[in-house]
């Protein structure tokens, strides 16, 4: 797919090497880190950095096997993209839908959250009101231009990186007992309380799932780097920190978190793990501290949604696989027809909450829950077929996946080992189950979609000929 300005309807390269850099770097980071966090230290007490460790290290395969992907093929439509050419049409269509669906539910989710801080702050103004006002600001901001995007996100992610570095600072002189007015200091809770491993490895493994929804979004820049001028280049240094992006920012600072503060500490789940350190610390102010910190990665986060889901919509509408109006753009490379349905489905997914039946809005909301594992899973198939085919042609990648075929196996083994065994947990049945009935809808849409495509192309065959 071109991403050049130069044609009709097509994107523009205006994402500079700084936006993806720091796409790349903070893309990981979201409101889950500072604030649900909490909840997996709760479940799986210190031995939640086996989980951390586990989930990362999943993300990290698969980010390799996408980038070698996308290094290869550059495409706004991503993993959905390579998997209508190594799996089928069917298939792109699928889990282009299906990703499209997971970014447009986390919209009004993350507009909310963010509404709910600041109607902390200024109470006189109602919720609904700042969710209204906060996504139209960032539809708009994705309206004008991918540059304005990026621009955007890249003092919203640097906020992010600043704070997580002054967190780990400020953790590691606290551990060492340097701060006077510090409640907590050393590693003793590692082991102190019920063991490394109070739960057993059952509650790590429970953990896994709870921690990697969290990695979701790492995949963003390589849809992003789609439009940048130079997409091989940007795809390659992304993914190569991804390894030291998640050491960094996830396992240091959890190992920080549950090293100061009792994994049961009731606060670790209800403030927030940054929190509860950060005011055991001493450290005056902190939940204003946490708030804006959280604020912002949520408007990140919902700034990213926003641009992910129109462009995985306008890729659709490019193959066919959406209106045809999605694939149109301004004249600066915008496609704003997929930005405003995106914006409107996520309204509707608002509206469902407030006047539909309570079942309705969790069921939309359980269905998003094994996306993450479906694209994972989707892009190690793909990468599997696409590689074959690539050797067999007597071709070799630029950018290369370890130790292949035998790793690539064995992710989409772990996976689907993952995804069976959420049918047996009860706190994740319902995600699978509600994911895959959602799954089996989309498929059906897209083979009658398909049929009457090529009935209609066949018809016109018949009348031309």
């Amino acid at each position: 797919m071109s991403v050049t300005s130069s044609g009709t309807d097509t994107l523009s390269p205006g994402l500079k090497s700084r936006h993806i850099r720091m796409l790349s770097i903070a893309g990981v980071i979201g409101a889950g880190l500072f604030v649900g966090s909490g909840h997996a230290i709760a479940e799986a007490g210190p031995a939640v950095l086996i989980a951390y460790l586990i989930a990362g290290g999943l993300v990290v395969m698969i980010m390799r096997m996408l980038a070698e992907m996308a290094v290869s093929t550059p495409d706004s439509g991503s993993f959905s993209t390579y998997a209508q050419k190594a799996l089928g049409r069917w298939a792109g269509f699928t889990i282009g839908w299906l990703y499209w669906w997971f970014w447009v539910l986390v919209i009004p989710l993350e507009a909310n959250a963010a509404a709910t801080i600041l109607n902390s702050w200024f109470p006189q103004v109602a919720i609904w009101e700042f969710t209204l006002v906060i996504t139209l600001l960032l539809t708009a901001s994705n309206l004008f231009s991918v540059k304005h995007y990026g621009e955007f996100e890249f003092w919203l992610a640097l906020v992010k990186v600043v704070a997580i570095v002054a967190f780990l600072v400020v953790g590691c002189i606290a551990i060492f007992g340097l701060i006077p007015s510090s409640k907590v200091s050393g590693m003793s809770h590692l082991y102190d309380t019920g063991g490394f491993m109070p739960h057993g490895f059952g509650a790590v493994l429970a953990a896994v799932l709870t921690t990697m929804f969290s990695f979701m979004g790492t995949e963003i820049v390589t849809i992003a780097a789609a439009e940048s001028k130079n997409p091989g280049r940007e795809i390659s240094r992304a993914t190569n920190s991804v390894i030291w992006r998640i050491s960094l920012f996830y396992l240091l600072s959890i190992l920080f978190i549950v090293s100061l503060v009792p994994w049961n500490t009731p606060d670790l789940a209800n403030k927030g793990s940054y929190q509860t350190v950060l005011e055991l610390i001493g450290i005056p102010h902190a939940r204003l501290i946490v708030d804006i910190v959280v604020l912002t990665a949520v408007c990140s986060c919902l700034n990213s949604a926003l641009y992910t889901s129109s462009r995985m919509l306008y890729s659709l509408a490019k193959r066919k696989d959406a209106p045809a109006v999605a694939g149109k753009t301004s004249g600066s490379g915008t496609p704003w027809a997929a930005v405003l349905l995106s914006t409107a489905a996520a309204f509707l997914a608002v509206f469902a909450n407030y006047f539909a039946p309570a079942a309705v809005f969790d069921f939309l909301l359980a269905s998003s829950g094994a996306i993450a594992l479906l694209v994972y899973l989707v892009i190690a198939l793909s990468h599997l077929v696409m590689r074959k085919r690539m050797e067999a042609r007597g071709e070799s990648p630029d950018y290369k996946m370890w130790l292949f075929p035998g790793l690539t196996y064995a992710i989409i083994v772990v996976i689907v080992g993952i995804l069976c065994a959420m049918l047996f947990m009860p706190d994740h049945r319902s995600e699978i189950i509600a994911t895959g009935i959602l799954a089996v809808l989309v498929v059906l849409s897209g083979l009658l979609v398909h049929r009457r495509q090529y009935s209609s192309k066949g018809v016109l065959q018949q009348t031309r000929s």
